[in-house]
């Protein structure tokens, strides 16, 4: 019998990066299974069944491993015998590379045991209709501002002269970040996902899916972006910790002002976030989505309500329902925080909900 759609596309991938990826350059299956050896022995026939275009194997993922180090740097090839770079060889941007296709080949692999198990494919599983999940898998770019200097002085792993420096301890509205960047990878696998802070944007990530975490304090791509969209919601910065700021609404005598609330010891007892989706600006064919509290808390909990598994879904039905066949629409939400924790904004309940646009839906 013939092999599965998916799994000839696994097979067809790998054949393709062997022949195709560096025309220059024979790389045969007893060089590739040679350099793959240096791992764990592997033979011309084991290459063979995995590339075959009438009955493939779909290799283990470890293999797909080894595929995606080596086609990752042309390093491989500079001399013969062809070789396995250590990952710890591999530059940052090859290490990437490496990442995306290993990401890739992984989710064929997904594709092609599905099918041959007879389960359902993931794109026909309800969870494409994820809030989170773009349809025409181009990239998505999450947007994070980095902390101030006076903040990351006062940090260990904050200095990258340092031998324990971590980059990711420089990033604000770290925990919304993991929590976001996760739930978008999973249902979008053959997207490429990444995350930036405001100040590395390349020109490429500010046409594609935008997702903006922070506020206009540090987050200047949030800023830029609600300058360029005619909104009646306005952040009033705060100028240092001791402020806590707020969203204003209206002008004039119709202005209203939301602010987070601080208790006893300027504890956070509950934040205001302000939640937005639109057209990309850039490129009207791309989204840009916001999420944006006063304090970081509140840009989670906008984020946790269309994650959290026990919300997402009555929250994006409440969105469908409330501003369906709008390309743009946004809520101000207020965030719970108890015992120092987030409490998920349930939507469909009105007193989480502070203020609409467009108003006048329901």
């Amino acid at each position: 019998m013939v092999g599965s759609g998916d799994t000839l596309a696994l097979a067809h991938r790998l054949r393709a990066l062997r022949e195709e990826q560096w025309p220059d350059k024979v790389i045969t299956q007893s060089d590739l299974a040679d350099a793959f050896s240096a791992d764990k022995r592997a033979s011309v026939p084991l290459l063979s069944s995995w590339e075959s275009r009438t009955h493939p194997k779909a290799p283990p993922l470890s293999r797909l491993a080894a595929y995606a180090t080596f086609f990752a740097t042309r390093r491989s090839v500079v001399r013969y015998p062809y070789r396995l770079l250590p990952l710890d060889e591999l530059t940052p941007e090859e290490a990437q590379r490496r990442e995306e296709l290993l990401a890739e080949l992984t989710e064929l692999r997904a594709a092609a045991v599905r099918q041959d198990n007879g389960a359902v494919s993931e794109v026909d599983r309800p969870g494409r209709d994820d809030f989170w999940y773009f349809p025409d898998r181009n990239n998505i770019t999450i947007v994070v501002a980095q902390l101030p200097k006076a903040m990351r002085d006062q940090m260990p792993y904050a200095d990258p002269t340092k031998p324990d420096y971590v980059e990711l301890y420089t990033y604000a509205d770290l925990d919304a970040l993991i929590e976001l960047h996760g739930h978008i990878r999973a249902l979008n696998p053959r997207s490429r996902v990444h995350f930036r802070t405001a100040s590395g944007l390349a020109p490429d990530d500010y046409t594609s899916h935008l997702v903006l975490l922070g506020g206009v304090d540090w987050n200047v791509v949030t800023r830029e972006l609600l300058d360029r969209v005619d909104l009646p919601v306005r952040q009033v910065t705060r100028h240092d910790e001791s402020e806590s700021g707020g969203f204003v609404v209206g002008e004039g005598s119709d202005q209203r002002v939301f602010a987070p609330k601080l208790g006893e010891h300027e504890v956070l007892q509950e934040d205001i976030a302000h939640f937005y989706r639109g057209p990309n600006p850039f490129n009207r064919k791309r989204t840009v989505t916001i999420c944006n509290g006063m304090y970081g808390r509140g840009t989670l909990g906008a984020v946790r309500a269309l994650t959290d598994e026990r919300f997402r879904d009555r929250n994006a039905e409440y969105l469908r329902k409330t501003f369906g066949g709008l390309d743009a629409y946004s809520v101000l939400t207020r965030v719970t925080v108890v015992n120092g924790r987030v409490v998920t904004p349930d939507w469909n309940l009105p007193e989480f909900r502070l203020h609409e646009w467009p108003e006048g839906r329901r």
